[in-house]
């Protein structure tokens, strides 16, 4: 039988000859940290399991010949550590540079270009270039459904985004495939993401190291829209973005100095959606209603794909109310239209959202997302100084919500982890609630 680590008792140890007082089932790494010694990291993640794939954070124990990884190793008792030496530098600075080696060199152009912890532990190392020479690019960026872009020349296999993928999300739409120089990560029998279980969340872009997954970037596009006399640009916005530690004034100040016409509360869509659902929940706890209980919700499009591939028999449960970003795309964006006397096929409405997973779904001229990163972006790229710009406020357009809700029941369940736990008492005729939100 294992050892089950006990917290409350103590466990004694030096690292770097720093004496070190940590819980019973401290990893080194961590303990590390406590003496404020910072030992490089790559495959490691605060949010994922202990992994020891990379080895750059392996450490000396006790004089040992044998290396530790201290991402994956807890302390014992008396141990003496040392993580940084002549030995492990130089073991190290190889890894770095055996990854280098198979890894594109375009830096400048690269998405995570300044945020990528490959390139940082490259430049901590003082690595400019890898002595093993360079290995050919062969794969190309694939974009998957106008929401995330793959370059698996970029990956470094450190199974971050598999582990995000099949434990965290329990999707299991990626996975680990073949071996030694042919390893890689990819859908089963070499799939897109599309024909996959993917629900697009974005989970996996989140956790990558480097710019192996990332979301696709359509700034372009909507520059083309802003810069086309034509065309008539609005943009919605939630009061909660926050961007450089600049609220939503100074936002919609930047984003009229962008161009954009006018500027929406992304909340006037909230509240029409929500009623929307209300008055379908009405519907259907009426008598002959249509559809059955619980209804089930999403805030983004990927809900919806997720029921129907893995619980398919609950897909009449899902509600067929539209979300905020298409209650923009139609309603504000038809309002807008009739109040400016303009063609509304001329006018391009952009969602700006939290994250990559409220991309999915969009595209086109008739209905663009981009994140808080792509905003950020666009404004770097105009020069703008948000920290200087004056406040400004909303623009308002009158928009009719539909009446006669229900006080509805409604159950909030976070992650699709939590999800199939509650879909599963749906089978079994055990929930109890009217409503069923779920929220990635």
């Amino acid at each position: 039988m294992s050892h089950k680590p006990d917290p409350n008792k103590s466990v004694n140890l030096t690292i770097d000859g720093i004496p070190v007082t940590v819980p019973e089932g401290t990893r080194i790494l961590e303990a590390a940290k406590k003496a404020n010694i910072k030992i490089p990291t790559l495959c490691e993640h605060p949010d994922l399991c202990k992994r020891a794939i990379c080895r750059i954070c392996v450490v000396e124990c006790d004089g040992r010949g044998k290396l530790v990884a201290a991402c994956a190793n807890d302390v014992w008792e008396g141990v003496s550590v040392v993580t940084n030496n002549l030995r492990l530098l130089d073991i190290r600075k190889t890894i770095i540079e055996l990854i280098l080696s198979n890894h594109p060199q375009d830096c400048v152009s690269c998405v995570r270009n300044k945020k990528c912890e490959l390139q940082t532990l490259s430049a901590d190392f003082g690595i400019r270039e890898s002595s093993f020479g360079r290995i050919e690019d062969t794969a190309k960026p694939v974009i998957e459904s106008g929401t995330i872009v793959r370059n698996m020349d970029k990956c470094v296999k450190c199974g971050r985004c598999v582990e995000a993928c099949q434990e965290e999300q329990t999707i299991r739409a990626i996975n680990t495939s073949r071996r030694s120089h042919d390893y890689g990560i990819s859908a089963p029998y070499k799939q897109s993401l599309e024909e996959s279980p993917c629900v697009f969340c974005g989970r996996c872009a989140a956790v990558c190291p480097v710019g192996a997954i990332y979301e696709h970037d359509t700034t372009a596009e909507v520059w083309a829209s802003i810069n086309d006399g034509g065309r008539r640009t609005i943009a919605q916005i939630s009061p909660e973005l926050t961007l450089d530690g600049c609220g939503t004034g100074k936002i919609i100040t930047a984003l009229k100095q962008l161009g954009f016409d006018k500027v929406f509360d992304a909340s006037v869509s909230e509240q029409i959606s929500n009623s929307e659902l209300n008055a379908e929940l009405k519907q259907r706890l009426s008598a002959g209603g249509k559809g059955k209980l619980p209804m089930i919700t999403g805030n983004i499009e990927g809900v919806y794909r997720f029921v129907n591939h893995f619980y398919p028999s609950l897909a009449d449960h899902l509600a067929v109310g539209r979300n905020p970003r298409r209650i923009f795309s139609e309603e504000i964006r038809g309002k807008y239209a009739e109040e400016e006397k303009a063609d509304v096929s001329a006018i391009t409405p952009v969602s700006f959202v939290p994250g990559i997973a409220g991309k999915y779904g969009a595209g086109g001229k008739t209905d663009f997302a981009l994140t808080s990163e792509e905003l950020a972006r666009m404004i770097s790229l105009a020069g703008i100084n948000i920290a200087k710009l004056a406040e400004s406020s909303f623009d308002t357009v009158k928009v009719d919500a539909p009446k006669g809700g229900v006080d509805a029941q409604k159950e909030i369940v976070r992650g699709f982890a939590q999800a199939r736990k509650v879909l599963e008492t749906v089978l079994n005729g055990e929930f109890a609630s009217q409503w069923i939100e779920i929220e990635v």
